[in-house]
């Protein structure tokens, strides 16, 4: 554990590091309240954090900018739990108000909300519909051998699969087939839910066929992301931009990152925390969608390591809250 100096010390250096993006002197250091010692002491309390790794130097003539350790002290010891503006607040809330969209459209509209308060890169993950309950179903005929299967869910999605049957279907079987999928599903999760059986074969066999076309590839995550191209004015370099990206664009490598973050009990990952060799120059900041005591989803914020932590941090844990309330609401 760093003493009071040095704390106050790489404070300020991560602080002033993250608004400015240059590299921090002893000078500077010297002059910012809380730290109140003279320059040179200073200077040897700054190579002292950078022996253990708290700091580094870019070049020998350049002051100090904080490496992943020095950022994950100052996260887990330094950040206050942050607090949204109020102008950045209203806007959250005046979204969420007047956003009376499907779910998909929510989600993607709320990825861009997230990216759009952060400058950052955002990515919101949605419940897969097995996790959500049923809150109605009906069968439609197309025609006398096809039809389309809705089910409302209780997560806001609206859920449509075509459905063929082997012998024509009449109105009376549509609504037959319909009273017995309501008595199956309604208020049931869809991944579990299973046919209960009328003991009318034609019946049952038209119903298992419309449960299996609704069940039918529903197990991926929704996941939405925002301001990707943001992402390019956080980096210096060009190829890390192109590699950030490219992996970006791979959705699948996304999920998994943001759901290891959530296991492993995190809100912030930095740098290598993360494993993702292509994104080792960022960190994520990640906060759960609960839904009556369950995680429905995601809301996390992607950028570079000198991230603005406090602002990322009440960013996405306002979003969350107030997805998570939506969702609840239907």
């Amino acid at each position: 554990m760093l003493d009071e100096r040095k704390t106050a010390i790489l404070r300020a250096v991560v602080q002033e590091y993250i608004a400015s993006g240059q590299p921090v002197g002893s000078t500077h250091i010297a002059s910012v309240q809380g730290v109140n010692v003279s320059s040179a002491t200073v200077r040897n309390e700054m190579s002292v954090l950078e022996q253990e790794g708290y700091l580094a130097q870019p070049h020998t003539s350049a002051g100090r900018v904080p490496t992943d350790k020095g950022y994950r002290f100052f996260v887990d010891h330094l950040t206050q739990p942050g607090r949204l503006e109020d102008v950045k607040a209203n806007q959250v809330r005046q979204f969420f108000d007047g956003a009376h969209v499907r779910l998909e459209e929510l989600l993607s509209r709320t990825s861009h909300l997230v990216a759009g308060l952060t400058n950052y890169a955002s990515v919101v993950l949605g419940p897969t519909v097995e996790r959500a309950d049923v809150r109605s179903v009906q069968v439609v005929a197309l025609a006398a051998r096809s039809g389309l299967v809705v089910a409302v869910m209780s997560n806001g999605a609206v859920e449509s699969e075509s459905v063929e049957f082997d012998d024509d279907i009449s109105d009376a079987q549509v609504a037959a087939v319909t009273a017995q999928l309501q008595k199956s599903l309604v208020g049931k999760p869809l991944g579990d839910a299973s046919f209960v059986a009328s003991g009318d074969r034609g019946l049952d066999a038209l119903g298992q066929r419309a449960i299996d076309a609704l069940q039918h590839k529903k197990t991926e995550d929704p996941v939405f992301l925002g301001g990707v191209s943001s992402m390019a004015a956080a980096f210096d370099a060009v190829d890390v931009v192109r590699q950030v990206i490219q992996t970006l664009e791979q959705q699948y490598l996304v999920v998994t990152l943001v759901r290891d973050v959530l296991n492993r009990g995190l809100s912030v990952a930095i740098g290598a925390e993360h494993g993702v060799e292509p994104l080792a120059n960022c960190s994520v900041v990640v906060a759960p969608v609960v839904v009556d005591g369950q995680q429905m989803g995601t809301v996390g914020v992607l950028g570079p390591t000198r991230m603005d932590y406090p602002r990322a941090l009440a960013t996405v844990e306002v979003v969350s809250d107030r997805l998570g309330r939506r969702l609840g609401e239907g």
